[in-house]
């Protein structure tokens, strides 16, 4: 074997793909896990419904060369996400976008919050919420105030554990008012779940007879030497921990089966202000699955610890870059060794993120 390839998720899959196809090389393709995928793992259960085990996982990317890599290993359906959320008690979609202003206040009200908006903003702009509560007008600091409140305070508190004056702008950016009618959750020209999973596509990609894969494998437990390691753990765990422990958010879902077709009308329903957990999920939406049980998953968001849990979400914050940076550096003094992924880069990466990273190193080495 050429080269090793740490992870079978979908940056270890797709570089492992791109080098057994176009330089026809040879890859191990290890995981610690007992399945491929990574954290997008999916799989039918016995009432015929395809779970997400680690939680909802919709594909959505504005990238031609992505779309048309992904595409090559499955077909997907044409499913447009939207979230749900409970708002004073109120479904409404997320995020707060005009529909959402005329479900929650009364119409008069409404209106007058919509003009008002439309003067000040451009129609379609997606406002972050820090910025949109630095208003003058006293309607509008209302809306801002409220919108904070109901959707973003307690949700962010849950999901990160801290306070959103802690949270990094690159986390708070991805919680926009919506000056549009378009309540979506992505704008994305490709949007759309794989119409046999993603385990499929990930098995798909790395079904080559130039890939060997084997799970229930530690790096450490390799003894082979390769030309090339892509390394998609965790970089401080591939160092030992030695300068410390980068920090991570993760998650525990608690999965639930319920006689009946449908437990909710959504995929996903956020609850912002109530509960422990911070959403819930429903699978079936994903593919119209037809079954007269249903199965969903609360989420409850949770610091990483090492051995107990998964590591989900880095943690943006500018002592956590300080020490990323500083395994970063280390790591410049291996030979060919490159690491890559939401663990190894330290980043949170969405799934074409993800593939565009990967297609783009290979690229670069190749």
């Amino acid at each position: 074997m050429k080269n090793l390839v740490v992870g079978a998720g979908f940056s270890g899959a797709v570089i492992a793909n791109l080098i057994a196809t176009t330089l026809n090389e040879t890859v191990l393709v290890i995981d610690k896990k007992d399945h491929i995928a990574g954290n997008c793992y999916d799989y039918r259960d016995k009432n015929g419904i395809m779970i997400h085990k680690y939680g909802s996982h919709i594909f959505h990317t504005n990238n031609e060369k992505v779309w048309n890599f992904i595409k090559q290993f499955g077909d997907f359906n044409q499913y447009m996400h939207k979230v749900i959320a409970i708002i004073d008690g109120i479904e409404t979609t997320i995020p707060f976008n005009f529909n959402t202003l005329y479900d929650v206040f009364p119409q008069t009200m409404a209106k007058r919050l919509e003009e008002k908006l439309l003067e000040k903003f451009e129609y379609n702009k997606k406002v972050p919420i820090l910025e949109f509560q630095k208003q003058d007008d006293k309607d509008l600091k209302f809306l801002a105030n409220y919108v904070y409140e109901k959707v973003f305070l307690h949700y962010t508190t849950k999901q990160w554990g801290v306070s959103p004056n802690d949270v990094d702008g690159a986390v708070t950016a991805r919680v926009p008012v919506y000056l549009s009618k378009d309540d979506r959750y992505f704008q994305d020209k490709y949007q759309g779940i794989p119409l046999e999973g993603y385990t499929k596509l990930v098995e798909n990609m790395l079904n080559h007879q130039n890939i060997e894969v084997r799970l229930n494998t530690d790096y450490k437990d390799i003894t082979e030497n390769f030309d090339r390691v892509f390394y998609t753990g965790a970089i401080d765990e591939y160092f030992d921990y030695e300068l410390g422990q980068l920090p991570y958010r993760s998650v525990n879902f608690k999965f639930e089966e319920y006689d009946r077709e449908f437990y909710q009308k959504n995929s996903v329903v956020n609850y912002p202000c109530n509960y422990n957990f911070t959403r819930i999920h429903e699978y079936k939406h994903y593919l119209n699955d037809k079954s007269d049980k249903t199965v969903i998953a609360k989420e409850y968001s949770e610091f990483f610890e090492l051995g107990k849990n998964e590591r989900y979400y880095p943690i943006p914050k500018d002592e956590n870059t300080e020490l990323y940076n500083k395994y970063l550096e280390k790591s410049k003094g291996l030979n060919n060794v490159y690491f890559l992924g939401r663990l190894g880069d330290y980043k949170y990466y969405d799934m074409d993120k993800a593939i565009l990273r990967a297609i783009e190193l290979f690229e670069e080495i190749a």
